[in-house]
């Protein structure tokens, strides 16, 4: 039997605290999200139970769990909700938490990609997909990097994807914007679609 983590009491305040997350209570738990979402099938959580387990603050099983990287951001959940809870936007606060806190699978391209290209934006001002796909290769499943090398060079010979590492001429300016988002109260780990939304736990 696999035993329990311990629970946490404060992860749900914490959760509802992030924007997309602070109506994480009002789930009447009827199940229309899991009901609705295309891809609960291959989740090991359906959405009301990640949610149930958030509010129960069994916050090491909803960190490490498949479902928040599984999920497609495709909204049905939102959308169905009899209580218009945000559910979708949810997901990316316990997606930017387990970046964060580095909890999320190892090896499970989703949390790595979004890390590498948060490091990659940050660092260089845009994302080269090249170096992107290598360093993906790289850290979660290295033998398919030489599988799949005879595709990467047939799209580089046509000019689909270059290897030369991209990069804008304003980078300092940029480091300056993104370190004053990160030092506004917590701004860093709540906001959403922001490049240093996951730059803590990216560095």
């Amino acid at each position: 039997m696999k035993p329990r983590s311990r629970i946490e009491s404060g992860f749900a305040e914490e959760i509802a605290a992030i924007p997309g997350g602070e109506r994480l209570r009002e789930c009447i738990q009827c199940g229309t999200c899991s009901a609705v979402c295309p891809l609960s099938a291959y989740m090991d959580y359906t959405p009301r139970r990640l949610i149930a387990m958030t509010e129960a603050g069994m916050k090491d099983e909803v960190l490490g769990s498949f479902s928040i990287w599984v999920c497609a951001g495709c909204y049905a959940c939102t959308t169905a909700c009899p209580k218009e809870i945000p559910i979708t936007d949810m997901m990316y606060a316990l997606k930017r938490t387990a970046i964060r806190e580095g909890v999320h699978p190892r090896r499970f391209g989703t949390p790595v990609l979004a890390r590498e290209f948060v490091r990659s934006v940050d660092r260089w001002g845009r994302n080269s997909e090249s170096r992107l796909a290598i360093n993906l290769y790289r850290k979660t499943h290295p033998r398919l990097l030489l599988q799949d090398y005879p595709l990467a060079e047939r799209l580089r010979r046509r000019g689909r994807m270059r290897l030369r590492r991209e990069s804008i001429r304003q980078r300092a300016q940029l480091r300056t914007i993104l370190r004053a988002v990160e030092a506004v109260p917590d701004r860093a780990a709540t906001t959403g679609g922001s490049p240093t939304a996951g730059s803590e736990g990216a560095r």
